[in-house]
């Protein structure tokens, strides 16, 4: 038996380092085939066979995030765009939860609204911007409530759907025991729904960007949404090019936090 249990964990233990080489394998992977993109597109620039002025080409964005960095201009964008971002995800995620909770504490309320709620998922919530802005201001203030707009219906859906799907016997289990309500939500509903409220958390994160981003094209004179639209404004692909880089990189650095927090999670879930 000592032997078996030698051998297993010898043999688990092998199995974890193929695991980790694995990944720093397609790690590794990635970031080869990220550098042959740039090495590829700016070798197609230089040779004339895309034209600079509608694709630009890395050296060019590269050269240009210097410049900005060094003005200080190219921080001062990052930071409003990032705030924003964090505001209306943190507020529409929250608020999405709340009013999850309050559907699944009541099944008559979730009757009223359910389909109110699926018209408003349906709308092309972007489409709304302007009017979300007419209605709360202009600046920051309607960035971010445009933000949470676009954010709060999909939280809402998808938390309450994952709060009536927890295992039905689980529950009347806790309700023989004589279990209130809250005392079912706390103990069994949220606990059992971390993990996806994690996930939920991570698709708001491209949803509060898009808001973001909506938003500073219309009326912000700051943000990196704004860096964008005016870059397209004047024809500076440059401008347009490294805008979309820094966007996605802030959206890659918010989602690898959550990342580790849920592993954090994970972990000290075992």
């Amino acid at each position: 038996m000592k032997n078996d249990s030698k051998q297993y964990s010898l043999g688990y233990k092998n199995y974890l380092k193929d695991l980790k080489v694995e990944k720093y394998k397609i790690f590794i992977c990635q970031i080869v085939l990220f550098i042959g993109l740039l090495l590829l597109w700016e070798y197609l620039a230089d040779q004339g066979i895309i034209k600079t002025f509608l694709f630009s080409q890395p050296s060019a964005i590269y050269k240009l995030f210097v410049k900005y960095l060094e003005s200080g201009q190219l921080m001062t964008h990052i930071k409003v765009s990032v705030y924003e971002t964090c505001v209306g995800l943190f507020v529409g995620t929250i608020l999405g939860i709340i009013v999850a909770i309050m559907l699944w504490w009541s099944k008559r309320l979730s009757r009223i609204l359910d389909p109110f709620l699926v018209v408003l998922n349906a709308l092309p919530k972007t489409a709304l911007a302007p009017i979300i802005i007419v209605w709360v201001g202009a600046g920051v203030k309607g960035i971010i409530v445009t933000a949470i707009t676009i954010s709060i219906v999909v939280t809402i859906l998808s938390a309450y759907n994952y709060f009536i799907s927890v295992d039905e016997e689980k529950v009347k289990m806790l309700k023989s025991f004589g279990a209130s309500k809250s005392q079912i939500l706390t103990k069994l509903i949220l606990p059992a729904n971390i993990g996806n409220l994690i996930n939920l958390t991570k698709i708001n994160i491209g949803l509060a960007w898009v808001g973001v981003i909506v938003g500073e094209f219309l009326v912000s004179r700051y943000g990196i949404g704004y860096l964008i639209v005016y870059g397209s404004q004047v024809f500076k692909l440059d401008l347009v090019m490294m805008g979309v880089f820094i966007l996605a990189f802030c959206a890659w650095i918010m989602y690898e936090i959550l990342n580790i927090v849920e592993k954090l999670y994970n972990k000290n879930k075992h």
